[in-house]
Order: structure tokens, then C-alpha cells, then sequence
């Protein structure tokens, strides 16, 4: 058991990653892309947040990371890391589930959950930054978006793969060609669940510390990105190849 973990996070994710490049270049550009147009556009008109979600749950995102706070990042009655541990465990499988699942609308359900989640995030970056809050956000985010919005727009490219054997069989029927699309995309789905446990651990027991400077948060969170990015790139190459 060990060492098939062992082998499937050395050899056969970095590959797959690489293999299934192309949809995961398209769900990135998807995703980012929504992402900096909403960041954008809601910096320089705030009142577009309010298109998105209603003024209850705007003034949620306001008091969860407000400069006051103590911890940020979760709700005042949220005491426990380890119950925060849990339930972003449970939010991150989620989205990543919806995500890669909803491919079997021949690629459309998997479309507007890369879409959405870009816009959401993007909308939620920019109202917090024109807000002032700016530090308080990203430094609380930096260090578990690596894994987490990389396991979104790979979640994203598996879904993706979905609906295009479902669009685009070729010489099989629909139903050999998404047999064959699950089989292949295993490996980004079991990837994306390690990636989100990474997230939610971060998240819970880093992210929310207070009395670690931002620049620090920075760095750690600009390493990790880097370094998930150089294991995809060199993950499971042999000498050679």
C-alpha cells in the first residue's frame, strides 16, 4: 500500500499532469483568466460584488477578515483547528468533486464550475482589496492557494476529459469513450484529493496565524507554488527520457 502511494506521487501524477497538459493549459487559462477579469473589474466598481452574492454574505466575508481579528480566515465561533481541519476538507472535496463530475453534461457543468469558482474568488480578492483588507487577505490565502487552485484546474481538466469523449468519441460509442476518459483521468482526480487534504491542512493549522508577518506567508506560499509547478514539470522522469 505504501509503496503504491509512494509510486503514484513520484511517477504516475507528475505524468498524467503532463500528458493531460492541454486540458489542464485550458481550464488554467479558464479559471485565471475569470479570476483576473473579476479582481479587476470589482477593484475598480465594488458595488459588482453585490451581483454575486447578497449583503448578508458580503458582510460575512468583511468581519472574517477584518484587520481586528485575532484569527482570520474562519467565522468568530470557530475556535478548533482541527473542526476547521474538517470542514474545509469537506468544502475542498466538494468543489473538487462538482467540478470533475458535472463533466458528464458533455463538458458543460464542468465549464461553469471552473467559470464560477474564478469569478467567486476573483470577485471576493477585489471588493477585500479596494476595502483596505488587502494584507489581511492574501497573506491569509497565500499559503494554501498553491494546492488549492492548482487542484481546481485539475479537477477542471479531468472534467473536461469527460466531456470531450463524450462529444467527440471518435471510433468507439459514447459509452466505451467515457469508460476509457474515467480510467485515464483516475490519476488527476486521486492527484487533486492529495492536492485539497494539502490545502486544508495549511489552511487550518498555517493560514490563520496571526503572528507570522505577511512577507513571511509570502514566501512560503510563492515556494510551495513553485515547487508543485517544478514537480509537475520533473515528477516521474527517468534518466534519459
Amino acid at each position: 500500500m505504501l509503496y503504491q502511494a509512494g509510486h503514484f506521487l513520484i511517477e504516475t501524477f507528475p505524468q498524467s499532469i503532463r500528458e493531460h497538459w492541454r486540458l489542464i493549459a485550458l481550464s488554467a487559462c479558464l479559471f485565471f483568466g475569470s479570476f483576473f477579469i473579476m479582481f479587476v473589474s470589482v477593484k475598480l466598481n465594488p458595488a459588482l460584488i453585490y451581483s454575486l452574492m447578497d449583503y448578508e454574505q458580503v458582510a460575512e466575508f468583511e468581519m472574517m477578515y477584518h484587520p481586528t481579528n485575532e484569527r482570520i480566515g474562519e467565522k468568530r465561533d470557530a475556535d478548533s483547528n482541527f473542526m476547521m481541519f474538517g470542514y474545509y476538507i469537506y468544502n475542498n472535496i466538494s468543489i473538487g468533486f462538482r467540478t470533475y463530475s458535472s463533466g458528464l453534461l458533455f463538458g458543460l457543468g464542468t465549464l461553469f464550475f471552473i467559470l464560477f469558482n474564478g469569478i467567486f474568488i476573483g470577485t471576493v480578492a477585489g471588493y477585500l482589496s479596494q476595502l483596505g483588507y488587502g494584507t489581511i487577505f492574501f497573506s491569509f490565502v497565500s499559503g494554501h492557494s498553491g494546492p488549492e487552485l492548482i487542484a481546481i484546474v485539475i479537477a477542471g481538466a479531468a472534467g473536461l476529459k469527460l466531456g470531450q469523449s463524450l462529444i467527440a468519441p471518435k471510433r468507439y460509442s459514447r459509452l466505451q469513450a467515457l469508460q476509457q476518459a474515467a480510467r485515464d483521468s483516475l490519476p488527476l482526480v486521486y492527484g487533486v484529493i492529495v492536492l485539497l487534504l494539502v490545502a486544508a491542512f495549511i489552511e487550518a493549522f498555517w493560514s490563520s496565524m496571526m503572528n507570522i508577518a505577511p512577507i513571511i506567508k509570502y514566501i512560503v506560499g510563492l515556494s510551495l507554488w513553485l515547487l508543485l509547478l517544478l514537480y509537475f514539470i520533473l515528477g516521474g522522469r527517468h534518466r534519459g527520457a
